[in-house]
């Protein structure tokens, strides 16, 4: 994969780029990403903040060694199995973008 493509899957899954990077947020606070993707020119970083607001490097790949799982439809490499929770934040996330779209009703 390249740096487009996961862009293109990141924000086909609810991500959103904040600060230039595709991120997830927390549901209490939809404009603070929690889960970043930091795609540079050779490899992809997985990182989520801590509670202190500190941004912890979980896993890092090169584009070469990603390929797209097509069973759990996610990137392999990346470390998205060591998120706990990590589906259920990325469908709210992918939940509060698709409604978003919705007109609101008077």
């Amino acid at each position: 994969m390249t740096a487009d493509d996961l862009t293109q899957w990141a924000l086909a899954n609810g991500w959103q780029l904040i600060a230039g990077h595709p991120s997830l947020t927390k549901p209490s606070a939809p404009k603070e990403a929690i889960v970043r993707l930091i795609l540079k020119t050779t490899v992809a970083q997985l990182e989520a903040k801590k509670p202190a607001g500190k941004w912890e490097k979980l896993a890092s790949a090169p584009y070469a060694s990603i390929e797209m799982d097509p069973i759990a439809e996610l990137p392999t490499n990346l470390g998205f199995t060591t998120l706990q929770g990590f589906r259920v934040l990325m469908e709210d996330n992918k939940n509060r973008a698709v409604f978003a779209n919705f007109p609101k009703s008077s």
